[in-house]
């Protein structure tokens, strides 16, 4: 563990270095904002620093506005504000403008996640992101320029508007990120692959979160391991949802490795009782890619409480934990140092593709549950190279 008198020596020689620099100002848009919510694991940390492993991380930038919808009486952002001294803001126009009616900060943090919002026959909580991002490029058209968005897990319950919003920052050419903690924490072991790893098949396996919020995560971390497979990503050629005993059929129809199950389940260091075909009501995510490839998400409720992800590459296989702090919410501190190399040095650590690619899958998996079909993709046809470093973070985790 790090000592009080290195902990304060980085925290003086960091706060030295920002009052010296060129501190970025950001605009927060939060949905709504207590203790524990998305809001407090993102913007929080943007306030008060962050650890990752065992290096403490000082604020990366200035929070000057912040845009909360829902206001409810254990929220913390009042507080915050009244601390920090950031402006609260009763639209997200004056949020990125301050007042003045052009744009006036160097980036967005866009957290639609928590907050009461209606849920559809789909399974998926219409949280309003889109409409966010509506407002947000309204004021980059009004203002002649845009800046760096980033766009917490996926980028909408729907298809047609995620798209719109990827194309706008295409458009407008500002970089967008978005995407989830579990892709980029820590990994027990630190698996990875090198670009071109010749992968067979693949699995992911989670808990019993099984509406859209959750099978997201697993698609994610599905996803930053097998977009690294020979000839880069090519997109996704169709979806199929599965639940019940439909999911047991498949395996013994080989549409599944129960293989990778096995060496998933290894893994886990929270497994619960019993056997994964005791589970009541498991549920079963299959992926075929266009290039021919073929994955799964498999949640089991109340047996997997964790993110788990185990491939055949070259005939072995292999398998690892996506490691989650439950104590602390640790794994947003990588995804908010990525962030924050986004805001100030307009890199991305991980293509924006990938989040784009696993909302469309998510979107078409939530209408083949509806529909109770394999539903064709011809719109996912999103081709991208992973990049050359696999990022997550570093150690064991904290």
């Amino acid at each position: 563990m790090i000592s009080r008198r290195v902990f304060l020596a980085q925290s003086a020689a960091a706060a030295a270095l920002g009052a010296a620099g060129d501190r970025k100002k950001i605009a927060a848009l939060s949905t709504t904002y207590h203790l524990r919510s998305h809001s407090d694991n993102f913007i929080t940390r943007f306030l008060e620093g962050y650890w990752i492993d065992e290096q403490f991380h000082a604020p990366p930038c200035d929070i000057v506005s912040l845009y909360t919808e829902q206001v409810h009486s254990n929220d913390i952002s009042r507080r915050l504000a009244a601390a920090y001294g950031f402006r609260i803001c009763p639209t997200i126009a004056e949020a990125l403008t301050l007042g003045s009616g052009r744009l006036a900060v160097d980036g967005v943090l866009l957290i639609g996640e928590h907050g009461d919002y209606p849920v559809n026959e789909r399974l998926q909580k219409l949280y309003p992101r889109y409409e966010y991002m509506k407002q947000v490029v309204e004021v980059f058209q009004k203002s002649g320029r845009a800046v760096p968005v980033f766009v917490d897990k996926h980028l909408s319950y729907d298809w047609e508007k995620a798209h719109w919003m990827y194309g706008q920052s295409r458009k407008l050419k500002f970089p967008l990120m978005a995407g989830s903690s579990c892709s980029v924490s820590f990994r027990r072991p630190e698996l990875d692959f090198p670009l071109d790893a010749p992968f067979e098949d693949a699995l992911a396996v989670g808990s019993g979160w099984v509406e859209d919020g959750g099978i997201f995560h697993n698609l994610e971390v599905l996803q930053c391991f097998v977009e690294r497979r020979k000839g880069g990503e090519t997109g996704v050629a169709a979806v199929e949802h599965l639940e019940g005993a439909a999911v047991w059929k498949a395996a013994q129809a080989g549409l599944w490795s129960r293989a990778l199950l096995e060496a998933a389940l290894t893994r886990a260091e929270k497994l619960g009782p019993g056997r994964p075909e005791d589970i009541r009501n498991p549920v079963l995510c299959r992926i075929q890619y266009r290039d021919g490839f073929r994955a799964a998400v498999l949640m089991l409720p109340g047996l997997v409480r964790e993110y788990l992800f185990a491939a055949r590459v070259s005939g072995r296989l292999h398998s690892t934990l996506c490691y989650i702090p439950t104590q602390n919410s640790n794994n947003f501190s990588p995804l908010v140092d990525s962030i924050a190399r986004m805001f100030t040095a307009g890199r991305l650590d991980y293509p924006v593709e990938r989040t784009l690619l696993t909302t469309g899958a998510l979107a078409f998996l939530m209408e083949s549950r509806q529909q109770r079909r394999r539903l064709e993709t011809p719109a996912l046809k999103i081709a991208y190279r992973a990049p050359v470093r696999s990022y997550f973070a570093p150690g064991r985790g904290s």
